[in-house]
């Protein structure tokens, strides 16, 4: 996992860039969050450099950085944390997060398909018009996140959360939703199509399959045949 160094601002409660050295490497010495950075070019060039140079990026805190027309794809990320990032227009085809924070990051038009994401946080996140599409989504927390014209279509979302969030013309179309929680979501115009919903959660009380009320048929959420 990364190292949570606090900036060395004795008030400041942000969490610490990466710094990498002179080799090119991710040090352990201790470093400024991008508020306080003396040099906060240098120091966003030097990330952005050393995530397009690796193929494997293990422990790098990025937090608050801007990622624009990037393309992240094939690319493996693990105990990474991007809290507070902005992701635009960035293609991540068959990438794998593990163990990753991205926490009340932004992702507009992105594009995570066949992706695999597994124990990663995107609680607090906001996502317009981003595709999960195709992907293994497995334990991952989604509590809290806004979403816009967004797709997990033909997912895997095994045992995730998205406790409390904010759904908006998003699709889960022919998902695997065993253990999935939804319970306190706000969801306008959501698709569960062709996805087994009666293994999800929508209450507190646990799935109609737990509850023993699983029926043959389609299954109905919000009164909507899905």
């Amino acid at each position: 996992m990364f190292a949570q160094n606090k900036c060395l601002v004795h008030y400041c409660r942000n969490l610490a860039l990466s710094t990498i050295d002179e080799n090119g490497q991710i040090s352990e010495t201790k470093n400024y969050c991008l508020d306080h950075i003396p040099d906060p070019g240098k120091a966003k060039d030097a990330i952005y450099k050393y995530i397009d140079e690796h193929d494997k990026i293990v422990g790098l805190s990025a937090c608050g950085l801007i990622f624009k027309n990037l393309d992240f794809s094939n690319k493996k990320f693990y105990g990474c944390n991007f809290t507070h990032c902005t992701f635009i227009n960035v293609h991540s085809d068959n990438l794998l997060l593990k163990m990753c924070i991205f926490d009340f990051a932004i992702f507009n038009d992105c594009n995570f398909i066949h992706s695999n994401t597994l124990f990663t946080s995107f609680s607090g996140a906001t996502f317009t018009h981003t595709l999960f599409t195709s992907s293994d989504i497995i334990q991952n927390n989604f509590n809290g996140i806004r979403s816009f014209q967004s797709s997990f279509d033909d997912s895997d979302l095994f045992n995730s959360r998205f406790i409390c969030g904010s759904l908006v013309d998003t699709s889960f179309r022919n998902c695997n939703l065993k253990k999935t929680v939804f319970y306190g979501t706000s969801r306008t115009n959501v698709s569960f199509k062709m996805s087994n919903t009666r293994e999800a959660i929508f209450t507190r009380d646990g799935s109609l399959l737990a509850q023993g009320k699983m029926e043959f048929g389609n299954s109905i959420v919000d009164g909507e045949i899905v």
